[in-house]
């Protein structure tokens, strides 16, 4: 297999051995492997992690949302600081973060410290990033596409592999935490294979990082994330100060920043990239199809593990079925990460990003149709998979190779933004739609509540095949 070499000439310098093409790939697919599996390993431990933590199914929603304010606050300053010194060098330091993180939520044993190791496992929205521009800077438009597909397979893939995993382990594991080490020893093999792997991208364009515009982003977005995540729960009403304080100081803190951003000579990240359609347009996609993507996440699993004796209505499947049951949706997923640059190269990435926003809204409508049936429902959820697959990648592909060079894990890190953010807002959406179709002292909802969330999140992905029309083709 041919080298890759750099796409800007470098200063003169002893010569040294060129990293193999295929070590390359290997690392970062191994590094997003990692990636996936912690953010996938969890959900089948919640419901046992009340007794042995003694905790309620309420305190865990903090873990999630602990691991997504760090991600959002991880991912500017990992990314900018990544353009700046050198990807490789920041991603071992983030690894090394993560895999600290994945050690103290192995060892917990008390709510606190796995609250804390969730915070530190947060920095892994940090790779993609840092990975992009190591690809980026060491390819071809046509190997950097490819090799993002291999990277979003990867994730999906890690997902997978942690559902399972952890599945495995709560079940035929003596111990009850067995499980919690599933991410430690995927983060440390990729730490150890990649170290010696990675080479370092040679471009560096200088400058400083903005360490006043990161803190207020971070304080912006933190706050809104956090209203959003918790808004609605006891205490967190949505017309209660704490949540409107968050929504509307966190809006009030990030239009701040982008007043200080426009007069900053070296921004972390420069607004002024709004100003171009195609960035926009693949923003609003990001947030539209991560709406249903990340705003079911939670939802379905539930309705798989309900049983018709419960609540009349439900497939009754325990926590290893619920696991196997989510392969379809990821498997498809994962296919979908990886036709995506053939796709592209056929029909153009404007209508990969209307094709695979028409499939998220069929497989939410067949979710709706078929959610009596396990098979139905299933392969309702591989439909809206495959087309969340070829978004994912085409929105990851098009945010890097709508910015300069210089800023390439800048413009990575704002679409990962944008996922948190519009996986935050669909969560925030169906969680509502719950607290309404909950009776008085019952802990279950009606059916209505998943009805009507799966028509909400197939409006919101139509609307997205809608605004991907606006999307302008870029010269090959």
């Amino acid at each position: 297999m041919p080298e890759i070499g750099t796409l800007r000439p470098a200063r003169p310098r002893p010569a040294v051995r060129a990293t193999p093409a295929a070590a390359i790939v290997a690392s970062v697919v191994l590094v997003e492997l990692s990636s996936g599996i912690t953010q996938g390993f969890l959900s089948p431990l919640l419901a046992s992690l009340t007794s042995v933590l003694h905790v309620t199914a309420a305190d865990l929603n903090w873990v999630s949302i602990a691991s997504l304010l760090a991600s959002v606050a991880f991912t500017p300053v990992l990314s900018r600081m990544g353009d700046l010194y050198g990807h490789r060098k920041v991603l071992r330091w983030n690894l090394a973060i993560v895999l600290l993180g994945s050690v103290l939520v192995g060892l917990s044993r008390s709510f606190g410290l796995l609250l804390a190791g969730s915070l530190l496992q947060g920095a892994f929205a940090g790779f993609f990033p840092l990975l992009v521009g190591i690809l980026r800077n060491r390819s071809d438009r046509a190997e950097s596409r490819r090799g993002i597909s291999f990277m979003v397979a990867a994730l999906t893939s890690g997902v997978a592999v942690g559902l399972v995993a952890s599945g495995l382990l709560a079940k035929y594991s003596a111990s009850p935490t067995a499980a919690l080490w599933v991410p430690t020893a995927a983060v440390a093999l990729a730490l150890a294979v990649t170290w010696p792997l990675l080479p370092e991208t040679e471009y560096r364009p200088g400058g400083r990082v903005d360490w006043a515009g990161g803190l207020l982003l971070c304080v912006g977005l933190v706050a809104i994330m956090l209203g959003l995540g918790q808004g609605g729960a006891p205490g967190w009403e949505w017309t209660s100060a704490r949540t409107l304080g968050c929504l509307l100081g966190g809006a009030a803190v990030t239009a701040v920043w982008a007043v200080v951003e426009l007069r900053t000579a070296e921004p972390m990240i420069d607004v002024r990239l709004f100003r171009h359609r195609n960035v926009v347009v693949v923003s609003l996609v990001a947030l539209t199809f991560t709406f249903g993507m990340l705003g079911l996440l939670v939802a379905n699993p539930v309705f798989l593990g309900t049983s018709k004796a419960q609540a009349g209505y439900g497939l009754g499947l325990d926590p290893l079925g619920i696991s196997l049951a989510m392969l379809p949706n990821m498997l498809a997923l994962t296919l979908g990460a990886l036709i995506a640059p053939a796709v592209a190269s056929r029909i153009t990435d404007r209508l990969v990003l209307v094709t695979g926003s028409l499939l998220m809204a069929v497989g939410f409508v067949a979710e709706f149709a078929g959610h009596s049936s396990l098979v139905a429902f299933l392969a309702a959820t591989a439909v809206a998979g495959l087309g969340s697959g070829l978004l994912q990648h085409a929105t990851r592909t098009l945010a890097v190779e709508a910015v300069p060079p210089e800023q390439t894990s800048v413009g990575s890190g704002i679409n990962e933004l944008l996922i948190n953010v519009g996986g935050s807002i669909g969560a925030a959406v169906v969680l509502a739609v719950f607290a309404a179709q909950t009776p008085a002292g019952q802990v279950l909802p009606r059916l209505g509540a998943y009805t009507t969330s799966w028509l909400l999140c197939a409006a919101v992905a139509a609307a997205g095949a809608v605004l991907s029309l606006l999307h302008r083709g870029t010269k090959r």
